[in-house]
């Protein structure tokens, strides 16, 4: 059957019609109707993405400056449209760029580097303003002021879609109150139905950006929302670093080859990237020479035949006299006999060197046509016993199960193939050696009926190789492996197996857990508080690092699911939550073991608390543009689980903890109300005074008690520890009259009347320490005491 296409260039002159119709699009148009792939895909997601990819524009800008961030953003309706503002106090942009940065799509200072920034692509803001001119046909107000600058610059421009080209419509100068910075003013088809989204995203950035302060002003808000700083620490300057060997792929490398000024791999290496110095060259140029030429074989040396060899060396020396062609031949035998394997460029080498000293003591040249003729003569007689020598080696890795039939029919294939399938030389590559090895276990199975599986042939091969020779032969300059896709694939690959350090962290700025945890505390009023930050790891040649903090109980809403924070570069994830990696690897943690509640054993917990995760990386891998969801990616997912888990367990010792208490003071509620009990009923059945139960409850509960006595204007207190080990409370004793006569290291502290005496005494196990001062008789007395859990406390005054 005829298809449609194979008809198509039947009639004269179709092709040259459809070609017509063909046209290049610029980037600018692209987006323009595939806005959605940008998180432009409704006016709600749309007024959000603008809001975000303006303000993580300002925190990077401000802090490459070293200025501390002043974020303001402010929505407002403007009849059918939302008129969006965002002010910033960075270093501001100069005149030049201000177009460029805003008008044109994919241009911006970070795509090129390898270090952590939160915008890379050059398409963030740029796509704003065209989201904008697209739904309200307006152009973007922008004024920006460099520092020291007397005024300020303003614009006002669209996109030329067709050219990805600023269009300027308005330019000059102008006066503003900030001293430098920059805002933004767009006007756009918008709604406040993802005011929730808004709101996450602004309050997650304050969270993951402690040291930025932020306000958001909306229509509908009776006060704007501020988020103050919790730190005045700007995060760590980052480092732009070069690639790394292991995350090169093979058109870069080709690129990198014909861009660099480097003439040798060694140097091209040192040069372009990262953690690799001269020993780590050599090892990769060595690699690279295995791929490319092969290695060689070496044999067994003979345990005897001495006289055979010295007899073949004399035979293939001609015209050099009988006392100077013995001497070298004596010597080389002795040399190549003192070896317990050689390979052929070792002989070559051996009769060279021999060839020069003997012919130095004898006064007899040696030259390259005699070298050359004693080489070839003795290499026969050197690989006469492959066979045997295989054989050996067979033997030595082999499975004892394996009889000596199959060993020999392995090693009789492999030395044929040894034999026909390489040069005089015995050279061979690692994978010519798998083939080698798999055909002779294909000839044994045929032959013997003994099998030789994938492990058994690994094994092999593995020996084989590691007796095998790197050459000394010239590797290709860089100009040759550019012009050679095979060659450039084999440099890659010795690259990409060579033992490399990871590269240099100084590229990333995590938060810190510090940092992590005030973020939190910041935002969030919770009992509990925990952060984890891992070890640097590296995926394709990127390093990266994953933090994680947890937030429990208090304020946080008990009902539901867990609110998780996603964060990319301290840049919050508010969409695509269940694409995310992040999510996935929340949902597959048993959080019973953590003490939080988890229908099914799987899924997203249950439970007031707050869970973060933050990945930096000089290049996060993201499921498509808009940047809202992390990739499957094995070795980050490994990391975030490893980073909530080290978090988690904190959280685990402290439910545990805190069930504990809550057990214990169930305990001694129940002995607190029985035992006043007890004591009227001893009495009653005795006849006897009701005993003094003072202080029983908490011999009882093995806690620290505390007792205030007043006599005569003496105040005693006892400090007695009942429990199993030393405890440090913190006593602090407030009396409405001045104190003399204190003991013990005591501060006094007068506060508008009222003096607060504080102790920090250490009370051994089973020991009591007591603290005493004077007063006049009519003093009021109050106690606060810290330091020791309240369920652990029993205190009578």
């Amino acid at each position: 059957m005829t298809s449609f296409q194979s008809t198509l260039g039947e009639d004269e002159g179709i092709a040259e019609e459809l070609a017509k119709g063909q046209r290049e699009i610029s980037i600018a148009e692209f987006f323009e109707k595939n806005k959605h792939m940008l998180g432009f895909d409704s006016g709600a997601r749309g007024l959000v993405t603008a809001v975000k990819e303006a303000v993580d524009n300002a925190l990077d800008a401000t802090e490459e400056a070293g200025i501390q961030p002043d974020i303001y953003v402010e929505i407002s309706e403007a009849g059918n449209y939302y008129r969006l503002v965002i002010e910033d106090n960075g270093p501001g942009i100069t005149k030049e760029q201000v177009p460029k940065v805003f008008g044109k799509l994919l241009y911006g200072s970070r795509f090129h580097a390898r270090e952590q920034s939160r915008g890379q692509q050059g398409i963030g803001i740029s796509a704003a303003v065209l989201y904008s001119q697209l739904t309200s046909g307006k152009p973007a107000k922008i004024t920006s002021r460099t520092q020291g600058s007397q005024d300020a610059e303003y614009f006002e421009l669209v996109i030329d879609t067709d050219k990805n080209e600023p269009e300027i419509r308005t330019a000059k100068t102008t006066s503003w109150d900030r001293p430098h910075g920059t805002r933004i003013e767009v006007e756009m088809e918008a709604n406040m139905r993802a005011r929730q989204q808004l709101h996450d995203y602004i309050q997650h950035t304050a969270v993951v950006n402690p040291h930025a302060r932020i306000e958001l002003r909306e229509p509908g808000l009776d006060a704007p929302m501020k988020f103050e700083r919790a730190t005045d620490q700007l995060p760590r300057q980052t480092k732009e670093i070069r690639p790394h060997p292991h995350g090169v792929e093979l058109g870069t490398l080709l690129k990198m080859l014909n861009a660099t000024d480097s003439y040798s791999v060694s140097g091209f290496l040192q040069e372009e990237f990262t953690r690799v110095g001269a020993k780590t060259s050599e090892k990769i140029v060595n690699s690279f020479r295995d791929r490319h030429f092969g290695r060689e074989m070496t044999w067994k040396t003979p345990v005897e035949g001495q006289h055979e060899l010295v007899a073949v060396v004399e035979d293939a020396v001609s015209n050099k006299g009988q006392g100077p062609t013995a001497k070298f031949a004596e010597e080389l035998t002795d040399k190549i006999l003192g070896k317990d394997r050689i390979a052929h460029e070792e002989l070559v080498t051996l009769v060279s060197n021999v060839a020069a000293s003997v012919g130095e003591e004898t006064g007899t040249s040696f030259g390259d046509t005699v070298q050359a003729n004693v080489v070839e003569a003795v290499w026969p007689l050197l690989t006469d016993s492959r066979e045997a020598d295989i054989y050996a080696i067979i033997d030595e890795v082999a499975s004892t199960q394996k009889d000596d039939a199959g060993k020999s029919s392995m090693a009789r294939s492999l030395s044929t193939q040894f034999a026909e399938s390489t040069d005089e030389k015995d050279r061979a590559s690692k994978v010519d050696i798998e083939e080698f090895v798999r055909w002779a276990a294909e000839r044994t199975k045929e032959r013997e009926d003994e099998t030789y599986g994938e492990t058994a042939q690994e094994n092999i091969v593995e020996a084989i190789w590691s007796r095998m020779r790197t050459v000394s032969d010239d590797v290709p300059t860089v100009r040759v492996i550019s012009d050679d896709r095979d060659i450039a694939r084999d440099l890659l690959e010795a690259m990409r197996e060579a033992d490399i350090l990871a590269p240099p962290t100084d590229c990333l700025s995590p938060i810190t857990p510090e940092l992590v945890e005030a973020g939190l505390k910041k935002e969030f009023d919770a009992d509990f508080y925990a952060a984890a930050t891992r070890d640097a790891e590296v995926h394709g040649g990127d390093p990266f690092i994953v933090e994680a903090g947890i937030a429990y109980g208090g304020e946080i809403k008990a009902e539901g699911k867990i609110d998780l924070l996603r964060f990319a570069n301290r840049v919050p994830l508010v969409y695509q939550q269940g694409a995310c990696a992040i999510t996935q690897v929340v949902k597959g943690i048993g959080w019973r073991n953590y003490g939080l509640d988890q229908p099914g054993g799987s899924g997203m917990p249950n439970g007031p608390a707050v869970l973060m995760v933050h990945v930096a990386s000089t290049n996060v891998p993201f499921t498509s543009e808009s940047k809202d969801a992390l990739a499957d990616v094995p070795a980050i997912r490994d990391e975030v689980e490893l980073a909530i888990r080290e978090a988690s367990r904190e959280l685990k010792s402290y439910l545990k903890k805190r069930r504990s208490l809550q057990k214990r003071r169930q305990k001694q509620d129940v002995i607190g109300r029985i035992l006043p009990q007890m004591a009227t009923k001893l009495a009653e059945v005795t006849g006897n005074d009701q005993p003094n139960i003072d202080g029983a409850l908490a011999r009882i509960m093995n806690n620290v008690s505390v007792e205030r006595v007043v006599e005569d204007g003496t105040v005693t207190l006892s400090v007695k520890n009942y429990s199993s080990t030393n405890e440090s409370p913190d006593i602090t004793e407030i009396v409405s009259a001045e104190p003399g006569g204190l003991n013990g290291e005591a501060q006094v502290v007068d506060l508008d009347g009222e003096w607060f005496i504080k102790w920090n005494p250490t009370v051994s196990s089973g020991e009591t320490v007591t603290l005493t001062y004077t007063v006049e008789q009519d003093a009021s007395f109050d106690i606060n005491v810290d330091g020791v859990e309240t369920e652990k406390l029993t205190v009578n005054v």
